[in-house]
């Protein structure tokens, strides 16, 4: 049976199994299973052994050599000499939070798909209950899920000096995870404008984060959003920024590799990024990997895991060889987490990738801690029941039910009109849209002949349910009497709603208080559509096919709303049910102006993350 403490790289646990694995690897001791495949990809090398073995000794790999080599026994011998056998996929930017499952559920999903490590990009959770992060992540594991997971506990939490969160890391938070040998680093440095300007409030503590980290000698991850020029791309990388996912373009990737970065590809910009590395001669891929960043469980469902990352770059002119040294070997070194994972050599876990070809990838079987735990797609290994604890499932703190009145702005003089601050999904100008708005009953109107609705940012951490209100453009229902709330609000995951009408809006967020977190649909003074994410607000504690049924069910009721829509900066930015609204109360750069909950260094919600500048939503 394999080690019960080795899932957490225990240093005494880990010396007593690396003991064992030197006497297996002699012979001096049987090993469990001995392996046989057709073939085997060395990732270290980028070549091939054919007609191979390995030896297998509780989680680990003992032995790997030519058929025959091995010069132990094992308690069974397994052959699979019609299939080839690839390292277990890693991620090196995943936050698992954004699939909406829980770790053992994410497991269960992504391993079959060859996904069996992943560096878990952790300020979303932590923004919701940062003081239990850790506690968080190693629990599915602890409780026998084979899915490893390497937390970097977020430097975004909060994501800026002008919110406030269920979080607050800094330089003592950090050297505590990283005494912890799981934890790799320091997830993605996103506020910039902290990073360089002294004045910024989050200065000091994100630069006592990033010590904390050089000090334990883990990894600073980047995010260089809109960071394309030269000197901020040479002061990104002077900071100690490691790497950065945030690249769109051939350009910018080749500039960013050739100034030391770390290259973490995603899927919506591989073929282009891909081939102008490849047009520009990029001989030496060992600074890229592949970042699946964020993807929803339906989607992983629809199109694969990290399997649909390299068959996307297979598919964008990169060999097989080199596509999967970019989820194997490459982000194992990266992370300095080569003792333990990316390659299928001695001392590693035993996760293997099972595929009948290897240009398809075509995935028969995955084994991770040394045991098969897929047929095909079809999940077979351990999936742990985790009873979460209150802390994770009681995450929605409104202290009293919501009333229209929460969501009306009052007018700031007597007149016909008032003049309002709008903004738009993904409004990355330097400054706000202006316009006149009505006021009626004391109250500054939407108006929907505009395409102007309102949006809602409600505090749902801190007990005080304030209530951040603004007039937004280009987004939210324009049939009557509707409102959409969700719980899943980047980064600080603050409950976010928009709407028609304030009542519904009230009636949207008040089903969220009720069912912990998810999404809700109001219409015609009903709830008429929920997603439940009952863990932490952000995830839920189903299978992946169950969770998928509930979504599609709920898309199927919001397609039957009349959605406003206007073109912005985003190219993902689209017609229709608003989901990227998820994503649209992002504070990180190149956003500048937001909206965010009411609190005292934004007293009204809207303020300039950049400069800190405050602004009343109307006047």
């Amino acid at each position: 049976m394999p080690d019960p403490t080795d899932f957490d790289l225990n240093p005494d646990a880990e010396t007593a199994i690396r003991q064992d694995l030197v006497r297996v690897a002699l012979g001096h001791r049987p090993a469990d299973t001995l392996l046989r495949v057709g073939r085997l990809f060395d990732a270290p090398t980028g070549t091939w052994l054919d007609d191979a073995e390995i030896a297998i000794k509780g989680r680990r790999i003992a032995f790997t050599g030519p058929r025959g080599s091995f010069p132990g026994t094992a308690a069974a011998v397994v052959d699979r000499s019609g299939l080839t056998a690839l390292p277990g996929f890693g991620e090196v930017h995943k936050h698992i939070e954004s699939s909406h499952l829980t770790p053992e559920y994410e497991a269960a999903l992504v391993l079959p798909r060859g996904n069996t490590w992943t560096c878990e990009a952790s300020h979303e959770f932590s923004n919701v209950n940062g003081g239990k992060n850790l506690a968080f992540w190693l629990m599915a594991r602890a409780a026998g899920s084979p899915l490893k997971i390497f937390p970097l506990p977020g430097s975004a939490v909060p994501p800026t000096g002008y919110e406030v969160s269920g979080g607050h890391f800094g330089q003592a938070e950090q050297a505590a995870f990283m005494a912890q040998p799981m934890v790799a680093g320091l997830d993605e440095v996103m506020d910039w404008p902290a990073v360089w300007n002294p004045d910024n409030p989050s200065h000091d503590r994100l630069w006592g984060m990033i010590r904390a980290t050089f000090a334990a000698r883990g990894v600073v991850e980047g995010h260089a959003a809109g960071i394309r020029d030269l000197p901020r791309i040479n002061a990104f990388a002077a900071a100690g920024m490691a790497s950065d996912h945030e690249a769109w373009t051939a350009e910018e990737a080749w500039d960013k590799l050739r100034h030391g970065l770390f290259l973490e590809i995603r899927p919506h910009s591989m073929p282009e990024i891909i081939g102008g590395l490849l047009e520009r001669g990029l001989r030496d891929w060992s600074q890229v990997a592949f970042a699946t960043d964020d993807r929803g469980a339906s989607d992983t469902l629809r199109m694969g895991a990290t399997d649909h990352n390299v068959r996307l770059a297979i598919r964008s002119g990169l060999s097989p060889e080199t596509a999967i040294q970019c989820v194997t070997i490459n982000p194992a070194r990266h992370m300095r987490l080569t003792p333990w994972v990316g390659a299928l050599a001695p001392g590693r876990y035993a996760d293997i990738v099972l595929v009948s070809d290897v240009a398809a990838l075509d995935i028969a079987e995955v084994w991770a801690d040394g045991a098969q735990v897929s047929e095909g797609a079809r999940y077979t290994g351990p999936l742990p029941r985790i009873d979460w604890p209150d802390w994770a499932t009681r995450t929605v703190q409104l202290p009293r039910a919501l009333t229209a009145e929460d969501f009306a702005i009052p007018a700031p003089r007597p007149g016909p009109t008032a003049r309002a601050a709008l903004l738009r999904p993904f409004h990355w100008a330097e400054d706000f849209i202006e316009t006149e708005l009505p006021v009626a009953d004391g109250r500054v109107q939407r108006d929907s002949a505009r395409n102007i609705t309102k949006f809602a940012v409600v505090d749902r951490h801190t007990g005080s349910g304030a209530v951040g209100r603004m007039f937004w453009l280009g987004t939210g229902p324009a049939t009557p009497d509707t409102g959409l709330a969700c719980s899943v609000a980047h980064d600080s995951h603050n409950i976010w709603a928009v709407g028609s009408s304030d009542a519904a809006m009230a009636l949207a967020v008040n089903a969220l208080r009720d069912s912990q977190g998810g999404w809700a649909l109001a219409t015609g003074g009903r709830v008429v559509a929920e997603v439940r994410h009952e863990v932490g607000g952000l995830m839920t504690a189903r299978p992946a096919e169950v969770y998928d049924a509930e979504w599609q069910a709920f898309v199927a009721q919001a397609n039957r709303i009349d959605w406003m829509y206007e073109p912005t900066f985003s190219p993902r930015w689209s017609p229709g049910f608003p989901e990227r609204l998820q994503f649209a109360t992002l504070t990180c750069a190149p956003w500048a102006w937001v909206l965010v909950a009411p609190n005292a260094m934004a007293p009204t919600g809207l303020v300039n993350v950049a400069t800190g500048q405050s602004h009343p939503v109307v006047w």
